[in-house]
């Protein structure tokens, strides 16, 4: 299965808002420990390889 890439949340509103509070009061440090953690919990619920190498090399794409 490909990595969808096409908008798919179905209040992205909502989310991007429970996103910005997640980080709230958080210093740099722990705001990049959450990031971190978030990154493997959905890695292990997505848990197919080739969709998780698919979005790493999107992600990573205009850094190189």
């Amino acid at each position: 299965m490909p990595l969808n890439t096409k908008p798919n949340i179905s209040r992205p509103d909502d989310f991007y808002q429970e996103l910005i509070d997640t980080h709230r009061d958080l210093t740099e440090d722990q705001s990049l420990a959450v990031n971190s953690k978030l990154v493997l919990l959905l890695a292990n619920h997505i848990g197919d390889a080739e969709v998780l190498s698919e979005a790493m090399a999107i992600a990573r794409k205009e850094f190189r």
